[in-house]
């Protein structure tokens, strides 16, 4: 077996290792950072977490923060304008998953005058004007280890996916005090993307043995500590499991891709606005019961690893009870349906072949163990709408 292994070049990991930011950036001789950001981040004053450090250590801060929760062709093009402004030699990510991934696209769409769009997936996007450092407030998305990137085109109302090493940032800062704040919606959300990540990764057809180490770890971290982040916010045992296990999930799924949740749920977000994690936990019970037959073998060590299954339950036994676990978790974490979301059921119906036709083309679909064509994807969807059973 062959296979291609990816990770940023430094990672810090631990409690307070944001004031560390200047000493990161001073490894590489990094002197000139634009801190790509959120509102919240700068009017909840967080952000200061990353800046302060680096002002006290001499380094001049530029903040762009008009970053938007499902990143956007249009943001990340005025991010580049603002990048092109000032004399930058890096980008420093601050925040969840967003301003990692504006950060991480605008650095590619720096390199030339090309659109967005030119740069998704079949493409790779293997080379960007400035490094990266990213440092996650959420532990989610894992981005912070990942060589992808994930904006919508507004124009075609569509998620796009962008690969390459252009997207991996040069290094991270994975620091678990910066979650104490997060809200429960928040931390439900995000923790069920991580788990979603190592999840597929785990199950992918392009799955190989550091991927499964990862995301195995990932599993039984996530699954011993979703519960108790979620309804204990300031348990810093909880939140530094959860931060290690989306960041262990991240290097799992960028090793390994993800697979028919993730191709499902990008079109989710794109039409309807719905975060990305939560559309991942709206459809990963379904979805994985989709494909159970399919890897069973491999569904029940992950229903083992997480928790739901006994070691001497077997297979067959143990992969309908991830299933089942899964639908139990969303009800525990408050997961609403699309119905309870708020989408317009007519409305909701006519996109479907429309979204069906996207998350086929995103090329996840393919990953899954069970491979889906068009009219598979529309029931899914369908059977999502009301109940994920």
């Amino acid at each position: 077996m062959s296979f291609n292994l990816v990770a940023p070049r430094f990672m810090l990991v631990g409690g307070g290792a944001v004031a560390e930011v200047a000493s990161v950036l001073q490894k590489f001789g990094l002197t000139r950072p634009l801190v790509v950001t959120d509102p919240f981040m700068v009017s909840s004053g967080l952000v200061r977490r990353c800046i302060d450090p680096l002002e006290a250590a001499g380094i001049k801060v530029t903040v762009f923060s008009d970053t938007v929760p499902e990143p956007t062709d249009t943001v990340v093009k005025a991010g580049v304008a603002s990048l092109r402004q000032g004399d930058h030699d890096c980008l420093i990510g601050f925040g969840g998953g967003s301003p990692i991934d504006t950060a991480k696209a605008m650095t590619i769409l720096a390199m030339g005058d090309a659109p967005m769009s030119a740069y998704k997936v079949p493409f790779q996007a293997d080379a960007a004007k400035l490094p990266v450092i990213a440092i996650p407030t959420t532990a989610g998305t894992g981005s912070e280890a990942t060589r992808f990137t994930v904006i919508t085109d507004t124009a075609r109302d569509e998620k796009m996916l962008i690969s390459g090493l252009g997207a991996l940032p040069l290094a991270a800062i994975v620091d678990y005090e910066l979650t104490f704040t997060v809200p429960k919606r928040t931390t439900a959300d995000t923790g069920v993307d991580s788990l979603t990540h190592a999840l597929e990764a785990y199950v992918s057809r392009r799955a190989n043995p550091f991927s499964d180490a990862q995301a195995l770890a990932a599993m039984g971290l996530i699954g011993a500590n979703l519960r108790t982040a979620f309804h204990e916010p300031r348990n810093a045992a909880a939140r530094e499991a959860m931060m290690l296990g989306a960041m262990q999930a991240g290097i799992a799924f960028t090793n390994a891709s993800v697979a028919l949740v993730h191709g499902m749920s990008r079109p989710i977000g794109a039409h309807f606005h719905v975060p990305h994690g939560l559309s991942n936990a709206m459809l990963l019970p379904a979805v994985t019961r989709f494909g159970l037959a399919s890897a069973t073998a491999r569904y029940a060590e992950a229903s083992r690893r997480i928790g739901f299954a006994a070691a001497s339950d077997d297979a067959e036994t143990a992969a309908g009870k991830l299933a089942d676990g899964l639908v139990a978790l969303n009800a525990e974490l408050g997961v609403p349906t699309p119905k309870e979301f708020g989408i317009d059921h007519a409305v909701w119906e006519g996109r479907l072949d429309l979204m069906a036709e996207q998350a086929l083309a995103s090329g996840s679909p393919a990953n899954n163990p069970r491979v889906p064509d068009k009219a598979e994807i529309v029931a899914l969807y369908r059977a999502v709408w009301s109940a994920n059973a």
